[in-house]
């Protein structure tokens, strides 16, 4: 960098740096929103696609250094609005913004595609004074378009990698260029998207904190979806504390989603980041089937973090059955749920485009197939073949077996046949089942492999448990701080 205050920065300070540290030094006029905008801005410049071409920023705010300039104007006059002032935030590309930035869910159907307005979660961002860097790739239609898709692929984008093993390791999916951006330090925290293990995949994958709501904690309203039971947006950060602070800011209710108003307590989750969060907590580890997909060395690293639970004052039961764990689930929901939900948010897209339906889509890569049916589209002609009407036996049937299933027999039963506050699974493997019931889970880094692949451990609760998961991983983090940024030259 030619300005050598941030040339100095660069090689001193900026590796994971976080929100505290961020507006510690803004106080201090030690920097500016300006100036830390460009040293992201010189990462991604770096690393993004060059080097070693991580690929996870699709693109940038073009007006992101006047909303930083004006922000910094701003703290001088009235002061910051709160703990996001000034915090470059990165979304994942299936997140309305309205404003110079696509919102293509990584298709090339939408590559032209933008946002009339804000979703709820950019306006809470922007209310709190963050600034929206720019659009993380993704696994296409969040990894629902082919069977085949590695997680990370987009025909728009390419390819996702993982900086602690670029082309080795997993990068994870959907949300993979969230979780592989702020793992390379291309931004201070991101949002990703859920419906199955799509934040915390990449997060465990890419050793980083990553906080799956329970569905209706936060708007999904401008979210390309998936499937309304079980979608939900996230913070996907490298600290549970910066993760609580963006939760904070993005939560609340929402009146075109009815999903929000099932929770009826505001929490500040900041206020749950207490050292002695583990004393007391009752947890249990679920080994059946989940562990079996670990290698040894994974399976010492979750060994390791039991010890240290077990060690800072939580009792370990050990192991824990889901009864629903070996049931033979089926996807019908989400087949049968995207297509209705597609449909309608296709509706606020710019007629111009020309894509307003799920058909136009499958249409759209028909006639572009060499630029984007790399995978082919199965799962998108899967969900075209339904009604769009949810009148479906199969859908009904299944909607009921999974909520049935995945709560009452499955995380509910559990928690509450061993009066636990937690469970815990290695890296996503558990995610299936929360996910199902609509439930919240976090994942903290937990180690890594001889060969730096990163471990991840998930903690998992019951519906708008968010403060207990929070004091049990930010417990555990602290007693543990294993987190290492990925060596990238």
């Amino acid at each position: 960098m030619k300005n050598p205050k941030l040339a100095k920065l660069k090689e001193e300070w900026i590796l994971e740096v976080s929100i505290d540290e961020i507006q510690t030094a803004m106080e201090a006029e030690e920097i500016t929103a300006k100036e830390l905008v460009l040293l992201y801005l010189d990462r991604i410049a770096s690393f993004n696609k060059n080097g070693i071409s991580i690929n996870a920023v699709l693109e940038v705010n073009p007006d992101v250094l006047q909303i930083a300039e004006a922000l910094d104007t701003e703290r001088k006059i009235s002061g910051p609005r709160g703990p996001m002032h000034g915090i470059p935030v990165l979304l994942k590309d299936n997140i309305d913004t309205g404003d110079k930035l696509h919102t293509s869910a990584g298709s090339l159907a939408l590559k032209n595609s933008y946002a009339s307005q804000d979703s709820s979660i950019a306006e809470l961002l922007r209310e709190a004074g963050a600034i929206i860097l720019g659009k993380t790739n993704m696994t296409e239609w969040a990894n629902f378009m082919a069977e085949d898709m590695p997680t990370g692929y987009s025909s728009r984008g390419g390819q996702v990698l993982n900086p602690y093993g670029p082309g080795k390791f997993e990068v994870g999916g959907s949300s993979s260029g969230s979780g592989a951006a702020i793992a390379a330090n291309f931004a201070t925290v991101a949002i990703g998207t859920e419906t199955s293990g799509s934040i915390l995949s990449p997060a465990s994958r890419n050793s980083l904190v990553g906080i799956k709501p329970t569905v209706g904690l936060i708007s999904r309203t401008g979210i390309i979806p998936i499937a309304h039971t079980q979608d939900t947006a996230g913070p996907m950060t490298r600290t549970v504390k910066d993760a609580a602070i963006l939760l904070n800011a993005i939560t609340g209710k929402d009146d075109t989603d009815p999903a929000t108003f099932k929770n009826m307590i505001d929490y500040d989750y900041t206020e749950f980041l207490v050292q002695d969060g583990l004393q007391g907590k009752r947890i249990g580890i679920a080994r059946d089937r989940y562990f079996d997909y670990l290698s040894d060395e994974e399976k010492s690293c979750m060994e390791e973090a039991i010890a240290v639970l077990k060690e800072k004052g939580a009792t370990i039961i050990d192991s824990v059955e889901i009864p629903s764990t070996k049931e033979k689930w089926d996807y019908n929901v989400l087949v049968y749920e995207f297509k209705t939900d597609l449909n309608a948010y296709l509706q606020n897209v710019d007629p111009r485009i020309g894509i307003q339906s799920l058909a136009d889509v499958i249409r759209f890569n028909n006639k572009n197939a060499d630029a984007t049916l790399k995978y082919g589209q199965k799962v998108l002609l899967e969900s075209e073949a339904t009604s769009g009407t949810l009148t479906e036996p199969e859908y009904i049937n299944s909607l009921e077996q999974d909520q049935y299933l995945s709560t009452e027999q499955g995380i509910d039963y559990t928690l509450h046949e061993h009066n636990l506050d937690a469970i815990v699974f290695p890296n996503n493997y558990g995610a299936g089942i929360p996910a199902k019931a609509g439930y919240p889970s976090i994942t903290v880094p937990a180690g890594y492999s001889s060969d730096n692949g990163p471990v991840g451990i998930t903690f998992t609760g019951t519906a708008f448990t968010e403060p207990v998961l929070i004091e049990i991983a930010y417990a555990y983090e602290q007693a543990t701080k294993v987190r290492k940024p990925p060596i990238m030259k």
